[in-house]
């Protein structure tokens, strides 16, 4: 079978799985690292990938020193990123077909992501998308965010939805995990990082897009009771 239980509501992360924005994050903090004269490298952005901001500081300064002025970085990074966004937002191919589909079948979906709501309705707003989603839970929602289990719980109990018929899409490992954790049926659509055994492991499925996991959900639709 293509999932193991009946996919009754589908929950996505938002960066790097329906928009492409891991890239410009990355860019941004690159570029940022030389202005502040640390060597701010892909390596060290991939191991940050699903963290927040509160979560990155604190590497930040483990890797450059307690002294190092984060508040100044993370400035230069959030103008670096929306002068890029406004460029170069797109969303992940396979986007619109899902939603198209899952529209089709009646299904809910919602997001669970560690970026706040300006952020949200600014990105998601930019292609009409948030009316598309019954329920976000963001930054400002909970206390405990990925790779806690809290984030995918609290989308479930707003969709109204048991988290183990929930469908969850992740595109990070401490993604992957929440949702885990959460008791969701987790698919990992690899952007930034690839899986590794653990993702496998937590996974039902590693999908290689949104078009893959669309097709897994038609497989499933049209798997016989």
């Amino acid at each position: 079978m293509s999932f193991p239980r009946r996919v009754d509501a589908v929950v996505f992360d938002m960066d790097g799985l329906l928009l492409d924005t891991e890239i410009v994050y990355r860019a941004a903090m690159i570029e940022a690292g030389q202005v502040f004269g640390v060597q701010f490298t892909g390596e060290t952005y991939a191991s940050m990938v699903g963290k927040t901001t509160p979560e990155c500081g604190v590497m930040l300064r483990e890797l450059y020193g307690e002294e190092f002025p984060v508040q100044a970085y993370f400035e230069r990074v959030w103008a670096d990123v929306e002068d890029l966004l406004e460029a170069e937002t797109k969303l992940k191919a396979g986007v619109i077909e899902i939603l198209d589909y899952l529209d089709d079948l009646g299904v809910p979906r919602g997001i669970a992501t560690s970026n706040g709501m300006v952020a949200v309705e600014k990105y998601l707003g930019r292609f009409d998308l948030l009316r598309r989603f019954n329920a976000v839970v963001a930054h400002h929602d909970v206390t405990k965010h990925k790779p806690n289990p809290d984030p995918y719980l609290l989308a479930a109990e707003r969709l109204g939805v048991d988290p183990a018929h929930c469908l969850a899409l992740e595109d990070s490992h401490p993604g992957v995990r929440a949702a885990h954790a959460a008791g969701m049926m987790t698919v990992m659509v690899p952007d930034i990082l690839d899986p590794n055994e653990e993702m496998h492991d937590k996974c039902v499925h590693i999908a290689d897009s949104l078009h893959h996991v669309l097709d897994l959900l038609k497989a499933s639709v049209e798997e016989p009771a």
